[in-house]
């Protein structure tokens, strides 16, 4: 089953101090459709190819730390080295949670800005931070997501002085679907 949610907003950042908009697109997406993002992509280049083969083979002998979670979380054996293998094929990338939400958004028109995503249990919140790190880009992947369950996404901005705007609004829901 795919679940696809899409919901954009604009608001001013930081209120009145900057003037520049804050846009937020947030999607949600089975996995299915996450052909930008695979978790068979080791090195994180944006393709699965031999170098993410090469690289699973040195995680699973234990010469390179594990890192990937294709198998499990940090589990790297000849189980992994097959996945990738096969992606780097043009299959798909299985993995043992088959599960997440990838979040996109238009970039803020504010120079600079850097983003944090949060998710909640209700549309009103409480919210807590997912990203354990300011996020540069305008993607993020929350693959900590159980089956079954409904969740609910804001977003901010972060400006170089560490200021941060408000959530998003509305949050956005992504509901997971069952196994």
């Amino acid at each position: 089953m795919e679940v696809i949610f899409h919901f954009c907003r604009k608001r001013s950042l930081y209120g009145a101090r900057l003037l520049a908009p804050l846009v937020a697109c947030l999607v949600s997406l089975s996995p299915s459709l996450w052909a930008q993002v695979s978790p068979c992509d080791l090195n994180k280049d944006g393709v699965v190819n031999t170098a993410d083969v090469t690289l699973a083979i040195n995680m699973a002998i234990g010469s390179t730390p594990c890192t990937a979670n294709v198998e499990g979380s940090l589990i790297c054996t000849a189980i992994t080295v097959q996945r990738v293998t096969n992606a780097s094929l043009g299959e798909t990338c299985i993995t043992y949670n088959t599960h997440g939400v990838t979040l996109n958004w238009v970039a803020s028109t504010t120079p600079n800005v850097s983003y944090n995503v949060y998710r909640g249990t209700a549309s009103a919140g409480p919210f807590t931070q997912v990203n354990s790190s300011p996020i540069s880009g305008t993607t993020y992947t929350d693959s900590a997501v159980q089956a079954g369950q409904t969740y609910y996404y804001v977003a901010t901005a972060v400006d170089v002085n560490n200021n941060q705007s408000s959530y998003s609004s509305p949050s956005v829901q992504a509901t997971i679907p069952n196994p």
